[in-house]
């Protein structure tokens, strides 16, 4: 699922006739970005959420057939948030434990995607000998300058929003990339704003957070400006 619903103010005036994640870098949206590089891994459906001038981004994407993947879309009046917008696509992912989400406003061209199938094949491994199945994967990275405190710590391969023995070094940003399992998202009720925040933060609580961090080139392209610097780089 890739995650395009947002208003994207602080891109405005850019986003004031187009989507965020329909901004270019290099003569190519953000979501081609994601799905040229989803079609190369062997992805074949992916559903994108949408509420802001939704209509643009399915005008210029359609069904996905030019790419290769068969694309659903999740619209939304409004813009339901993370977990309220994964929680109300559900039923269009179909999946049967997990999932991948990535936000479609990222700008990751070397993200390792080829990873996410053996991941998930070792998660549902680490099921049969666990009541309860991990419940998410997430992707961090190194903090960048708009968040240099960082979301979360990484101790091994277990994320925790609390520091709990970890180095203090040890604290990253959160990629806005992750795996999930359905049942992370059973409480919410489609159609309803919820952020996902809460969710991971009650998961850690848990113990039922995985992670690693990335040592690929990422990007939140939050302002003009950053678009603007990726361009000219």
């Amino acid at each position: 699922m890739i995650l395009a619903a947002g208003r994207g103010e602080r891109m405005r005036p850019l986003t004031d006739k187009l989507p965020k994640p329909l901004l270019e870098i290099h003569g190519q949206s953000l979501l081609s970005h994601h799905l040229v590089r989803l079609k190369k891994e062997g992805f074949q459906r992916v559903v994108i959420n949408h509420a802001w001038l939704g209509h643009l981004i399915e005008e210029q994407l359609g069904a996905g057939q030019e790419l290769g993947l068969r694309i659903s879309y999740s619209a939304e009046k409004e813009a339901l948030e993370t977990a309220g917008g994964i929680a109300t696509a559900l039923p269009l992912l179909e999946a049967d434990d997990y999932f991948f989400v990535i936000n479609g406003d990222v700008y990751s061209p070397d993200f390792p995607f080829e990873k996410l199938s053996p991941i998930v094949n070792n998660l549902r491994t680490q099921i049969k000998s666990a009541q309860t199945p991990t419940m998410a994967y997430l992707f961090l990275v190194k903090n960048p300058g708009h968040n240099p405190l960082g979301d979360f710590y990484l101790n091994e391969n277990c994320v925790s929003s609390e520091q709990n023995g970890a180095d203090s070094n040890h604290k990253y940003t959160f990629s806005g990339a992750g795996l999930y399992h359905k049942d992370m998202f059973t409480k919410i009720q489609p159609g309803t704003k919820a952020a996902l925040a809460p969710l991971l933060k009650e998961a850690m609580t848990n113990n039922l957070v995985r992670g690693e961090l990335l040592e690929c080139g990422w990007h939140d392209v939050g302002t003009p400006e950053r678009l603007m610097e990726l361009n000219q780089s």
